[in-house]
């Protein structure tokens, strides 16, 4: 794993250190006032003045300014080898924030596999808006290519792996092709994270998370983040899409995030563990007809998830089950264990039956079950799951 300084205001700059410990010690950070360890809520919405009426503090509006964003910030910003983060009310609110960026009449380049709500939103909005929105599979650079409309495409937008069929997409070398036609390449990396992958490093110009998943890690929360690479003109309309349309963190959310940070690594790799343990196990069951798991070295994509993935394959897969819809919605209701419910990236394993979610125009089969592995045991896991499938 690549060394990173650690630099955190107020704090001597330490020997180079890895990057579990910059997430783990919240960057270094001590409150100069107390001495406390962890760092402190600011729920003030707004900032005094200095007498001559300016700002010499450098806070004006909590919408933008409030300082229990920074320790958040700051640790993404150092994970992801990024110039700046901005946090987010949501996920979404997050990725509508580059989109929003680009002008009527920008052609952007999406997945033909991506977080649905973000789909959604494209077809029913972006377009509406004048977006022109293109749909391609990006796991195939070759049809990336012919899809590039060079001087016009402005954006593509990668996910990867992506939700909830887990293609892998080539980030090195679709950033080559979007860029040399004047694009940006801007990569949801909320499965893989900082930890497995950072797509910055890749030749990416924005990463995005849905930080209510893994960054937070505790299914209390929802946040997102966007880190970008340079602090551009581009940027600078994202950051300007935060301010003004005011989908900010909460200063407790912001708080709770930097608390899930803190055990990114040792959740992100136990979690990523037990996906590989239930991914092979489940590869060989009588009841399931697939399992997709980029971590398989059958899987469409193993080669390319294990060059740009480093210390495992993430904590998602899904199965396929025998028997169709039927016998998958059966077993999701068996489990005992593992959550029915949406999301993943938490403490807890769940498991949903995303067709059903979807609903009409979903690219998900009907017998397809997602799973998020959480941190409980392993064996009682999959004991949960095979008695379910029987």
């Amino acid at each position: 794993m690549t060394r990173a300084p650690l630099i955190a205001p107020g704090v001597a700059v330490m020997a180079e250190v890895r990057p579990e410990t910059l997430a783990a010690q919240a960057m270094g950070r001590v409150d100069g006032a107390t001495g406390a360890i962890i760092p402190p809520i600011h729920p003030s919405a707004t900032y005094e003045r200095d007498a001559d009426l300016g700002y010499s503090r450098g806070r004006v509006y909590s919408r933008a300014d409030n300082p229990t964003y920074d320790t958040a910030a700051q640790t993404l910003t150092a994970l992801e080898g990024g110039a700046e983060t901005l946090l987010f009310a949501s996920g979404m609110a997050a990725a509508t924030a580059v989109f929003q960026a680009l002008d009527p009449g920008d052609h952007v380049l999406v997945p033909e596999v991506m977080y649905w709500a973000l789909r959604a939103w494209l077809v029913d909005f972006a377009t509406r808006w004048g977006l022109l929105v293109e749909v391609v599979d990006t796991t195939e650079p070759g049809l990336v290519r012919a899809a590039l409309r060079p001087g016009k495409t402005r954006l593509l937008w990668l996910e990867t792996p992506a939700n909830p069929l887990w293609r892998v997409s080539d980030i090195a070398a679709l950033g080559q092709l979007v860029h040399a036609g004047g694009g940006r390449l801007a990569v949801d990396s909320t499965v893989a994270t900082p930890v497995l992958t950072r797509p910055l490093s890749l030749g990416a110009d924005i990463v995005m998370h849905s930080a209510t998943k893994y960054l937070n890690g505790h299914s209390d929360l929802v946040a997102g983040s966007l880190t970008t690479a340079v602090q551009d003109d581009f940027w600078a309309r994202v950051r300007s899409n935060l301010g003004r349309g005011g989908a900010v963190l909460g200063a407790f959310e912001a708080w709770l995030l930097q608390r899930g940070l803190r055990t990114l690594f040792v959740r992100v790799r136990a979690q990523s563990a037990g996906a590989q343990a239930i991914a092979e196990a489940l590869d060989r069951h009588p009841a399931v007809d697939q399992v997709l798991y980029p971590g398989l070295p059958g899987f469409p994509g193993h080669a390319v998830a294990k060059r740009q993935m480093d210390g495992g394959f993430g904590g998602m897969l899904s199965i396929r089950v025998k028997g169709g819809q039927p016998a998958a919605i059966a077993a999701a209701a068996a489990t005992r264990l593992w959550k029915r419910a949406t999301s993943l990236g938490g403490i807890e394993s769940l498991i949903e039956h995303r067709a059903s979610i979807e609903g009409p125009g979903s690219p998900v089969p009907a017998d397809l079950l997602r799973l998020s592995v959480g941190l409980e045991s392993i064996d009682d896991l999959l004991a949960d799951l095979d008695q379910a499938l029987r």
